[in-house]
């Protein structure tokens, strides 16, 4: 499309009308189309102002600088070579177009390997969700496996990690680590023994982990922690599982109830025992008071009781002159003492 230059022509035309057409003035009194405002009262530092017009209109469009947060690193890829120190967190500036930064995230991060059902859960930050981990027993039944890694970038080596592995780092170290140990590990039990055997299961799968990831080059990944959530066992194993369960706790009672009858009657036996042996010793004890008693029965100590007997009725008969002394032959107590009234007491008793 031709230009049409009327516009200029006439400006020209009119600056010349107000130079009175001499010919003085710039160049025949022509005028660019578009002209610098001027700042009034700044004179030579307006070009200054100029400058850091461009400038900040320039970062602002360009944005050479990156701010990185806390828990997080930046790489310098400068014409697609990584550089081998990291940036850390705070203001950095950079060459546009030349050199690019890239943020890696260095907080905790987790993979939750999870069932099919719980995949369309929302993801948090930071949080992988994956498959549960599908393993062969070692009699070829499936058993799903869910767990939760957690995990995070090595700050220092993160370059040379980005640069090795690429920015999808935890899909080709931490996750295909994680599977081949879990299907090792699992692959050596039957799904019966799974449930009883899970805290050592879950120990062997964490152990082996960990000396995977640290004998890597480098050490990219710091292993945190891995913790086995769920062993989902066939229907079939699960029914099987129950029914020996069922079992166990049916011959568990059984069990007890016979050593609880065999305790009681032990018990009985005992208190029995007891009886018969308490009996057996107030027994002896009676005949052996009575053999000491009998030992003790001397012909002296008979006649000496006597004697005190016939001294108590001798003193009897002083007091009481109408009593009456019927003798009788040997013993411990020959004579007994009857305090009785006389005839003549007794007629003048019946007169009254």
């Amino acid at each position: 499309m031709p230009i049409d230059n009327d516009y200029f022509k006439n400006r020209q035309k009119q600056s010349s009308n107000n130079n009175g057409g001499n010919g003085n003035g710039n160049g025949g009194g022509y005028e660019p189309p578009f002209s610098m405002p001027e700042f009034k009262g700044f004179g030579k530092n307006a070009n200054l102002i100029y400058g850091v017009i461009i400038f900040v209109a320039i970062m602002f469009f360009a944005r050479p600088f990156v701010i990185i947060n806390s828990g997080e690193i930046g790489i310098i890829s400068t014409t697609g070579k990584y550089e081998k120190d990291p940036l850390y967190p705070g203001f950095h500036l950079f060459i546009p177009v030349i050199q690019k930064i890239f943020i890696v995230d260095t907080k905790v991060r987790v993979i939750n390997y999870k069932s099919v059902e719980e995949l369309g859960n929302a993801k948090d930050s930071g949080i992988l969700v994956n498959p549960a981990i599908t393993v062969l027993d070692a009699r070829g039944l499936p058993v799903s496996i869910e767990l939760t890694v957690q995990y995070k970038l090595m700050p220092d080596g993160a370059p040379s990690t980005i640069s090795t592995w690429g920015l999808s780092w935890e899909e080709k170290i931490v996750n295909p680590v994680v599977r081949d140990i879990v299907r090792n590990v699992v692959g050596n039990y039957s799904a019966e023994d799974l449930p009883t055997k899970r805290n050592e299961i879950a120990v062997q799968i964490e152990q082996q982990i960990r000396k995977n990831i640290d004998s890597l080059p480098s050490k990219p990944v710091q292993l945190l922690s891995v913790q086995l959530r769920e062993i989902v066992l066939p229907d079939k194993i699960k029914e099987q599982i129950e029914k020996v369960q069922i079992a166990k706790q049916e011959t568990q009672r059984v069990t007890n109830e016979v050593e609880r009858a065999k305790q009681e009657a032990e018990k009985a036996k005992a208190v029995a025992q007891g009886e018969a042996e308490a009996k057996m010793i107030e027994a002896t004890a009676t005949a052996q008071a009575n053999s000491m008693v009998a030992k003790s029965l001397s012909p002296q100590l008979i006649q000496l009781k006597q004697i005190e007997v016939q001294g108590k009725f001798n003193e009897a008969l002083k007091v009481n002159t109408n009593a009456q002394i019927f003798l009788t032959p040997g013993g411990s107590t020959p004579n007994i003492w009857v305090d009785a009234k006389g005839k003549s007491t007794q007629s003048a008793i019946n007169s009254k």
